[in-house]
């Protein structure tokens, strides 16, 4: 018995979650997510400010070195030359990454700044101990590059990205502002900075490098996070549509049965947004080695994930928050709460006083007004039996006119 009533609990709650009924209660329990999201937040300004970023030297500057994967002795790896990185220059390169395929295959190298003995050591080293090939297929020096690295270019990167970022709030807010209100233009916006600021505290909290692909993939979680938003917003502004009018529910029922609408919804869209995330990371550093390909893949997958969590648990709540300040919506609530009062006194026989007759016929109105929409959405179009249709039911007409209305001829 026990087990049985378990599964129908456990089936209740997955159908719930799957139709959209209120199986998770999100707003009831803002306090909650607002104390979490707050932590993580604080925790990650707090490593931003105190640890700062591990930047790459692209920001910082340095050396790279470029040459062919082929070899005297065949294929050139990425740990063959770090390997002659550390016992000619004493110290770690910065990446070592791999590109191409074939005979077009290079290893590039990237190293804090060294002087022109480290530089002239190392390109030594690799010359006789790897000794890559020229076109003719012969040993060359000649084909290992160096090149000097300037920061100025990550930091014009960074500024122009910071540009872009300011661009794009500021149309952000007049979209929002104009399509729903400015309530829900703020609860977004709130939504928005938490996610650049997460994914840039895990950034400097695990210590990950920060490099152009990682601003270049910042900017493209921003338009993720707004569009899950949007979505929920969009559903909270027709739940809600209406409702100073109405007393059986308030603008936090309504927008918290909104989040469970489209949870499964934005589960969905996570899900197939993070497995192409995934792949390309898996692809990019498993298969090719490529670490912009990691940078850009990484930075996604972090926001993707902040960007869903807060569009459900951040901003919906918040809106209701700031919604609730409003007197209208306040008065409603506690329509709502004596209307509630009423009829449960009405229901145990502790008083006789009727309900509100205005009350009842706005509830009527609701009602129907429900069941209207509903069917208009879900029942495919019917026939109506009184209008036949085509040739049999034209025939049919023209016997019932025949039958039911007088010729004008006299019957003998």
């Amino acid at each position: 018995m026990s087990t049985t009533s378990q599964t129908t609990r456990k089936r209740g709650v997955f159908s719930r979650l799957y139709t959209g009924t209120g199986a998770f209660d999100v707003v009831g329990h803002r306090k909650t997510w607002y104390v979490a999201f707050g932590a993580l937040v604080l925790v990650c300004v707090l490593s931003i400010v105190i640890r700062g970023f591990n930047l790459g030297i692209d920001f910082t500057g340095g050396s790279q070195f470029q040459m062919p994967a082929s070899g005297a002795a065949g294929t050139i790896t990425t740990q063959q030359v770090e390997d002659v990185f550390r016992s000619s220059v004493g110290e770690d390169p910065a990446s070592t990454q791999s590109a191409g395929a074939g005979g077009s295959a290079t290893i590039l190298v990237r190293a804090e700044p060294l002087n022109p003995a480290q530089i002239a050591a190392f390109k030594d080293a690799v010359f006789h101990q790897l000794q890559p090939l020229d076109a003719n297929g012969q040993p060359s020096e000649q084909v290992i590059s160096d090149s000097a690295v300037s920061g100025t270019w990550g930091g014009e990167i960074t500024r122009q990205a910071l540009i872009a970022l300011a661009v794009f709030l500021v149309l952000v807010t007049i979209f929002l502002a104009f399509y729903f209100e400015r309530a829900m233009a703020i609860a977004a916006l709130v939504a928005l900075v938490h996610d650049v600021v997460v994914t840039a505290g895990i950034y400097s909290l695990i210590g990950f490098e920060v490099t152009p692909s990682t601003v270049i993939g910042l900017l493209t979680i921003l338009g993720f996070s707004l569009y899950d938003t949007v979505v929920v917003f969009d559903k909270v502004k027709e739940n809600t549509r209406g409702l100073l009018n109405l007393t059986r529910r308030t603008y936090g029922e309504q927008a918290n049965l909104a989040v469970n609408q489209t949870l499964m919804r934005s589960i969905n869209t996570s899900l197939i947004a993070v497995l192409p995330v995934i792949g390309l990371m898996v692809v990019g550093v498993g298969l090719l080695g490529v670490g912009t390909l990691a940078d850009l893949a990484l930075v996604q997958l972090v926001g993707i994930i902040a960007g869903a969590l807060s569009s459900l648990l951040l901003a919906t709540p918040l809106l209701v928050d700031l919604k609730m300040r409003d007197p209208r919506y306040r008065k409603q609530a506690e329509r709502v709460a004596a209307r509630r009062a009423r009829a449960a006194a009405a229901q145990s026989g502790d008083t006789e006083e009727d309900l509100d007759a205005a009350d009842d016929e706005a509830l009527a109105r609701e009602l129907r007004r429900e069941r209207a929409m509903a069917a208009a959405a879900s029942a495919p179009d019917r026939v109506r039996p009184g209008r036949p249709q085509g040739k049999a039911g034209q025939g049919r007409g023209d016997h019932n006119r025949a039958a039911g209305r007088p010729s004008g001829k006299r019957r003998r």
